[in-house]
């Protein structure tokens, strides 16, 4: 079984401060094309601000996203998991705490993120080749 640490490319870590505005941090997940982003407090993870976040605590009761500071309306202290996680376990803490995005810790330090769609890909790509092995046996018994 793939470890997270496999799955994930080598990929620029994106984060906000605690302290900046939801307009400033909605505008940096459009430039970047992120659901999610992780809220950072002097370097330590102090939670995750998503499209979800955004919708339910900010557009939905009507809040000013320039006068509001992000920290106010994140998901405080995320679930996440270890870069030795397996796929499988990452999965199965999404499914527990009905999240879509995962801090990637290394020694307590947030060293990435991984989304159920970096997941899904990994998979996707895993069993399109294991087709290709499959048919490549078949064809190459035929002969």
């Amino acid at each position: 079984m793939a470890r997270i640490s496999q799955i994930l490319s080598e990929r620029e870590l994106y984060w906000v401060e605690k302290d900046q505005t939801v307009a400033e941090v909605a505008g940096r997940m459009a430039e970047l094309r992120v659901g999610a982003i992780l809220v950072l407090e002097n370097g330590r993870l102090c939670g995750i601000f998503s499209e979800r976040d955004l919708l339910r605590r900010v557009v939905v009761e009507g809040r000013d996203p320039g006068a509001l500071l992000v920290g106010d309306v994140m998901t405080p202290n995320p679930a996440a998991i270890e870069e030795s996680a397996t796929a499988d376990e990452a999965i199965a803490v999404m499914h527990a705490h009905n999240c879509r995005h995962l801090p990637v810790l290394r020694e307590d330090k947030v060293v990435q993120m991984v989304s159920m769609r970096d997941l899904m890909h990994f998979d996707l790509d895993r069993k399109a080749e294991e087709i290709r092995h499959m048919r490549d046996y078949i064809h190459g018994g035929t002969r």
